[in-house]
């Protein structure tokens, strides 16, 4: 086996995780999915078509992540959520995830959004409210940025493809 081949294995394999990372949030994500297109064009053998495929696939990546974050961040300003929530959903996720075996994360994150959010209003029902609010955010800016991270693997993949042609 060459090594390029050893690269291009190693780098869909740590593609793939990216793409998963992109939604499992214990995963790295979309970072990841960049630095596999770099390593790559770098060292995969396929010339021009690697750099193509990098320059495409970042781009992709980059849209990826600041669509995700612009998205997630108007909404959330959007029904006045404060940052001081999301951040204790976070820890408590991260708490959850060692309590609850393998949804404790997410189950973590909505219990904390809640609990911050009632302390914050006082109110059971507009806590509720602005958590399921919060949640369908950062919810559609995990799906966004799934998808472009799913269109990156994919440019890579037709990368591999037109390399190994030529």
């Amino acid at each position: 086996m060459t090594p390029e081949t050893i690269v291009t294995i190693l780098c869909g394999l740590a593609i793939a995780v990216g793409v998963a990372g992109t939604v499992i949030p214990v995963l790295p994500g979309s970072i990841l999915i960049g630095a596999s297109l770099l390593a790559w064009a770098l060292w995969g053998g396929a010339g021009a078509t690697g750099w193509v495929v990098f320059g495409i696939g970042l781009t992709l990546v980059a849209a990826g992540m600041a669509a995700s974050a612009v998205l997630a961040g108007r909404k959330l300003k959007q029904h006045s959520i404060p940052n001081r929530s999301v951040l204790i959903g976070i820890v408590l996720g991260l708490a959850g995830m060692f309590v609850i075996p393998v949804v404790g994360l997410v189950v973590g994150f909505a219990v904390g959004l809640l609990l911050s959010e009632l302390l914050r209003t006082r109110e059971f029902r507009t806590a509720v409210a602005s958590s399921l609010a919060a949640l369908k955010a950062i919810g559609l800016g995990i799906l966004v940025e799934f998808g472009l991270a799913c269109l990156a693997a994919s440019t890579w993949a037709v990368g591999v493809w037109v390399a190994a042609l030529s």
